[in-house]
C-alpha cells in the first residue's frame, strides 16, 4: 500500500514536472526582478509541489545551501553528478579581496533540458543570524557570473538543479585582477612598497603601492576612462588622475618623469599615459611609479586590483567513476572541513561508510551517512565491492535502512542469511544479503 502511495505521487509529480517544463521559459534579461531560482521556486509552490516530499526537499535544500555551505579557498573547481532521484543543491563559502574580479562558470552536460540555477551571495556577519544579501544570478543558458569585489569578504555560491534532472556538471570558482597593471606588460617591473608603509618618519602612511620600473618606461591607463588631471605637487611630482568608465573611484599616477596625456581625454587600457620618473618627494629615489586608488571616502590599497596573480585550479587526479557510489574509509582518514584546511578535520573510523559527491584535485567532496559533509583525500578511501567479511546469522535481525535504531525495517533476515559486512557507520553495519542493502546493529552480531 505505501509503495502504491509513493508510486502515485511520484506520477504525481511527473504530471506537474511536464506542465512546468513545457511553458516557455524567459530567456536571458527577462525575469524581471526575480531571479532564475526564484522563477523556479515560485513554479513549486503554486503547482503545489511544496506538498510533496520531494519538492519540499528541493525547497530546504535551497535554504541549506546558503545557511550552511562548505568552506573552500580561491581557485576552486569541482566536477560532480546530480541524480535525478532526489532534490540536489550546493552552497560554497569563500573569501575575495577589494579589488578582485570572480569568474564562477558552470558547464554541465546534457546542455539542453538540464537546467542549473547559480546565485551569488553576500554573509551577514554570524552574529546577526540573518538570510544572506543576494548579489547576482546566472540566466540559466549562459551560466556564468563576473562580480567585482567592493570590499574583504566572503562569499557564497549556491548551485542547484531542477527537480527530477539528472547531469554532469563543473563548477570553477577563480579570482583575479579587476584592472591592467599599470606599467607596460613589455618592461620587467616589481612592487617594491605596499599600503600602508611607514613615510616620514612613521608620520604618515603609504597611501598606494610603489612599482619599481627603468626610468622612461610606460605607465598605462588600467581600464577604459578619462583622464580627469594632468599637473604637478609637491609630494607626487607630475601626476595624473583617470577616472575608468562606470567606477566609484579614481586612478593616480605619481612621480612620472613625462605626462603625455591631457585632461579630458578618453584612453582606453593600454594606453600610454607617461612615463615613470621619480620627479615630486621622490628625487633621491630609484625611479618608479606611485599607483593609488582614490574614493568618495579617501585612498583604498589598491593591490588587488592589480596585482596578477591568478591561478588555475588543481587538475583533477581522483576518479569520476566513483561518484555517487558507496565507499569506505581507509585508516586515518581525515574528514576535512574545507579543501585547503589542514587543522578542521576529525578522524573517521576505519571503513566508515562515505559517499563521494563530487570531485575536486587530489579529493572528494563527500558525505556521511547522517548528511554530515566535507572533503577528503582521494587515496583514503576505497570499494565496498569487496565485503570486510562475510558471515552467517545466528539469529532472525532487521535490516534497517538507516543507521539508526528507530530505522525503517525494510526486511526481516533469519537465522543461516549469510551476510557480506561491507562497511560501518558509529554502531552499525552497512551490509548486503540476496541484493538488499541495509544496516544491522554491531551488537547484534
Amino acid at each position: 500500500m505505501k509503495n502504491k502511495i509513493l508510486f502515485n505521487e511520484f506520477l504525481y509529480l511527473l504530471f506537474i514536472l511536464f506542465i512546468l517544463h513545457s511553458c516557455s521559459s524567459p530567456g536571458p534579461g527577462l525575469f524581471g526582478k526575480k531571479t532564475p531560482h526564484e522563477q523556479y521556486e515560485k513554479k513549486i509552490i503554486d503547482a503545489g509541489l511544496k506538498e510533496t516530499a520531494l519538492g519540499d526537499a528541493w525547497l530546504k535544500a535551497a535554504a541549506i545551501t546558503l545557511s550552511s555551505p562548505l568552506d573552500v579557498t580561491l581557485p576552486y573547481s569541482e566536477t560532480g553528478y546530480f541524480a535525478e532521484d532526489k532534490a540536489n543543491g550546493i552552497g560554497f563559502r569563500f573569501k575575495a579581496r577589494r579589488g578582485q574580479k570572480l569568474k564562477i562558470i558552470l558547464t554541465k552536460k546534457p546542455v539542453e533540458n538540464f537546467a542549473t540555477y547559480v546565485d551569488l551571495w553576500q554573509p551577514y556577519p554570524a552574529a546577526e543570524n540573518r538570510t544572506p544579501k543576494f548579489l547576482l544570478a546566472a540566466d540559466t543558458i549562459n551560466l556564468s557570473l563576473e562580480y567585482i569585489v567592493n570590499e574583504d569578504t566572503s562569499f557564497i555560491i549556491r548551485v542547484q538543479p531542477e527537480l527530477l534532472k539528472a547531469g554532469e556538471y563543473t563548477l570553477r570558482i577563480t579570482a583575479g585582477p579587476s584592472l591592467a597593471f599599470p606599467i607596460s606588460p613589455k618592461v620587467k617591473s616589481s612592487i617594491i612598497s605596499f599600503w600602508g608603509a611607514g613615510r616620514d618618519k612613521g608620520q604618515r602612511k603609504h597611501e598606494g603601492i610603489d612599482i619599481l620600473a627603468p626610468k622612461h618606461s610606460p605607465a598605462v591607463a588600467s581600464a577604459n576612462g578619462e583622464i580627469t588631471r594632468v599637473n604637478e605637487s609637491e609630494l607626487g611630482g607630475k601626476i595624473i588622475f583617470m577616472r575608468p568608465d562606470n567606477a566609484s573611484y579614481s586612478l593616480y599616477y605619481a612621480h612620472l618623469d613625462s605626462q603625455l596625456v591631457t585632461e579630458g581625454q578618453q584612453v582606453k587600457a593600454g594606453d600610454v599615459l607617461g612615463l615613470t620618473g621619480n620627479t615630486g618627494n621622490a628625487k633621491f629615489t630609484v625611479s618608479h611609479l606611485h599607483y593609488g586608488i582614490y574614493t568618495n571616502s579617501g585612498a583604498v590599497d589598491p593591490l588587488y586590483f592589480v596585482k596578477n596573480d591568478y591561478k588555475e585550479p588543481a587538475k583533477l587526479s581522483v576518479l569520476l567513476s566513483n561518484l555517487n557510489t558507496w565507499m569506505r574509509s581507509g585508516k586515518s582518514a581525515r574528514l576535512y572541513s574545507s579543501q585547503t584546511d589542514d587543522t578542521g578535520f576529525m578522524i573517521l573510523d576505519e571503513n566508515t561508510l562515505i559517499k563521494p559527491e563530487a570531485a575536486t584535485g587530489n579529493q572528494y567532496r563527500v558525505i556521511l551517512p547522517d548528511g554530515k559533509k566535507g572533503f577528503v583525500a582521494g587515496n583514503s578511501i576505497t570499494s565496498i565491492i569487496k565485503p570486510i567479511k562475510r558471515i552467517s546469522l545466528k539469529k532472525a535481525l532487521p535490516l534497517l535502512a538507516t543507521p539508526d535504531y528507530g530505522g525503517i525495517h525494510k526486511k526481516m533476515m533469519v537465522a543461516g542469511d549469510k551476510i557480506n559486512i561491507l562497511a560501518a557507520f558509529k554502531d552499525f553495519y552497512f551490509v548486503n544479503e540476496k541484493n538488499n542493502e541495509g544496516w544491522i546493529a554491531k551488537k547484534e552480531l
